[in-house]
């Protein structure tokens, strides 16, 4: 990797600025609690590395949507009572509805080496979706080092990461690191046979990867949503199932450019098909020439997840983005869970481009068995599309 990182920079003495991804989920029944703290977790190793090295840290995140002004429900309270309880006395939440302020400003000047300090959600400023000068140029105003650590926001040019490392000498963290290493590895230097599964709602979100894998792997392994819209440019029925018509004739393409390639790209045989999509709906198994008019396709069939299972076991790389039915629902999520067994079972390098796919694996409890599970959503599609992310190449580079 040819950016700075933490391990690159001398941070004794020095106070840093970290960008991390805090953009955790809330519980339904009482929004003070967090409903699943693996994005915190994530970033541990970062701080604790800059705290041993001798650094102030502080840190900065958004979290949800507050639409650039300050919203109680949006605090990052949750986030601070957590870190309080993890890191105790060192710890220091500086809450202001303008994320900086004089008051921040001081209390930042009386800390010290050792100490960590939270600031409250950047998106409580307007500027910050905007890569604003001014709101970069109050934050840089804080430290002496930036670090981004927060990979899930990297493929967004906002004040906290790309505004503030044109301001401030930078480096990423440990996380954003790992996500290059591991990943860019995958894809500039995969072991073979190398297979690719990707599933999720529409063909459109998937087209990048699609193409910029093509020229990379030996297999791609199509399931979800999208997968219909492939079956019906080939002349399927597919009853009500999802569907995208002005994107059938970019799907031939698609098929035609990975034979080309020597590209497999394997379909569904069989199905789980519904009336509907809610828990308890009554389901049946086809083969996929049998769908009925009436009905939609919610998950892929036995016989697909085995043959998908088959491929995944004899891969030595394999990359994962999107689920392969409604796998939150109980009845359609087979087909997904069978995918994440395989990864869980495989000696490949597995690695699962977050979002869905993550949460699954999550959900699954097979996380650990899993050689990468990215942190980011939009940030793992538009590296695995290949694109150059803003707030990566913003760094310093070595």
């Amino acid at each position: 990797m040819n950016k700075k990182t933490i391990k690159d920079i001398d941070v004794k003495g020095k106070k840093v600025l970290v960008r991390v991804d805090f953009n955790v989920p809330l519980s339904k029944e009482n929004k003070e609690e967090i409903a699943d703290d693996a994005r915190i977790r994530a970033a541990i190793p970062t701080i604790d590395y800059l705290l041993e090295n001798g650094a102030c840290v502080i840190l900065m995140s958004h979290l949800g949507r507050p639409k650039g002004e300050n919203n109680a429900d949006f605090s990052l309270k949750p986030v601070a009572n957590w870190l309080e309880n993890h890191y105790g006395e060192k710890f220091h939440f500086l809450a202001s509805d303008f994320v900086v302020d004089d008051k921040v400003k001081d209390e930042v000047k009386n800390l010290n080496s050792g100490d960590l300090a939270l600031l409250e959600n950047t998106r409580f400023v307007k500027g910050e979706t905007k890569n604003d000068e001014s709101f970069a140029k109050e934050l840089a105003s804080l430290a002496d080092i930036y670090v981004n650590d927060a990979f899930g926001t990297s493929h967004r040019a906002h004040s906290s990461n790309v505004g503030v490392a044109s301001l401030l000498p930078s480096a990423v963290g440990l996380l954003i690191e790992k996500e290059i290493d591991i990943m860019g590895k995958a894809l500039e230097d995969p072991e073979h046979p190398f297979v690719a599964i990707l599933g999720g709602a529409k063909v459109s979100d998937k087209i990048g990867v699609i193409d910029n894998l093509i020229n990379k792997v030996d297999t791609i392994l199509i399931g979800g949503g999208m997968a219909y819209t492939f079956l019906k440019a080939q002349g399927k029925e597919i009853g009500k199932s999802l569907l995208e018509e002005d994107k059938m004739d970019l799907s031939l393409d698609l098929i035609k450019k990975a034979k080309a390639n020597n590209v497999e790209i394997l379909l569904p045989i069989d199905t789980v098909i519904a009336d509907e999509i809610k828990a308890g709906a009554e389901t049946q198994i086809v083969d996929i020439d049998n769908i009925p008019v009436d009905k939609e396709a919610l998950d892929i069939g036995p016989k697909t997840a085995e043959m998908f299972a088959e491929k995944i076991k004899n891969a030595k790389t394999v990359v994962w983005n999107g689920p392969m039915g409604v796998f939150e629902i109980k009845e359609f999520s087979n087909g997904t869970n069978e995918v994440a067994k395989a990864l869980a079972d495989s000696s490949a390098i597995t690695i699962v481009g977050g979002g869905d796919s993550a949460l699954a694996i999550e959900m699954a409890g097979l996380k650990d068995k899993i050689t990468h599970v990215s942190t980011g959503g939009g940030a793992s599609l538009e590296f695995l599309e290949g694109k150059t992310l803003p707030g990566i190449a913003a760094i310093e580079d070595k």
